[in-house]
């Protein structure tokens, strides 16, 4: 225990003061007791002095509460359709139940959490994707100055990935993509999106080919052999792009993973994937 203090010594000197955006999502969001460790190495990272921003969906949750309502939930192509009524029901969702508990977590664990969604301080503006999908949303703006006050006073924001269009329309964000977008706008040192894999493996099935580091162009050319596929792309694509509009390094990391968060940010192995430029 003590030699893993020490070293963790360097990564908290390089990383104190700095912003960090974790999407939270998968099976760390709902088996209860992964959810108490992300809540409690999230409030971790803030006493030590990282800014940790927690960016949420909430998937499952939302299929909860349509099921209740009688909304058979639809996708195409991975993607939810979300019509007025589905949108109505992920805003409150999102915004209400999920948003809230989550900041009611971190505050009993001891941190001190702001709940919001991308339509406060106008943090997230959008525009609708496909409109086979209805009111789902491509972010065309961010405004971080909401985010830049309160993680500078020492709170966490966390954020639900509902955005509004120019006429005050609610979106239904992507959440990856969203945290993204954030994590460039703030000028975060890491973004890292928690799933429910390793990393990036080269055999999906085999947990023991994860690849540790990977740069932008090892990305892209993984994606050409067709060894990062499916729905591995898209959060690829996301740290790739997030690392081209300025953030430092990207991390996939498994949620799943006892201490994944604290494991890929302060010690000398890390816990998944991280691409850099």
């Amino acid at each position: 225990r003590v030699s893993g203090l020490a070293e963790a010594l360097p990564y908290l000197q390089r990383f104190a003061g700095q912003t960090v955006v974790v999407k939270y999502g998968g099976a760390a969001m709902t088996d209860e007791s992964l959810k108490d460790r992300v809540i409690k190495d999230l409030v971790l990272l803030s006493t030590v002095g990282i800014r940790p921003i927690l960016v949420h969906g909430g998937g499952p949750e939302i299929n909860g509460w349509l099921k209740k309502v009688g909304i058979e939930p639809k996708f195409l192509n991975g993607l939810r359709v979300t019509d007025a009524a589905t949108m109505e029901i992920v805003e409150m969702v999102l915004v209400g139940k999920v948003n809230k508990s989550l900041v009611s977590l971190i505050n009993c664990a001891g941190g001190r959490a702001v709940g919001m969604c991308g339509k406060d301080g106008n943090t997230l503006r959008g525009k609708i994707k496909n409109p086979e999908l209805g009111f789902v949303g491509d972010v065309t703006s961010v405004d971080t100055a909401v985010l830049s006050q309160l993680v500078s006073s020492g709170h966490i924001p966390v954020v639900a990935t509902v955005a509004m269009d120019a006429s005050g329309q609610a979106l239904n964000v992507n959440a990856d993509t969203a945290a993204g977008e954030l994590a460039a706008s703030i000028g975060a040192a890491k973004l890292i999106l928690m799933t429910d894999v390793p990393g990036v493996c080269t055999d999906k099935d085999d947990p023991g080919t994860l690849i540790r580091e990977l740069t932008i162009n090892e990305s892209r050319d993984l994606v050409g052999d067709g060894v990062i596929a499916g729905g591995m792309i898209p959060k690829v694509e996301c740290c790739v792009k997030s690392i081209a509009q300025g953030v430092k390094s990207a991390h996939i990391i498994d949620g799943r993973a006892p201490h994944s968060l604290l494991l890929e940010i302060l010690t000398d192995e890390g816990a998944g994937t991280m691409i850099t430029g």
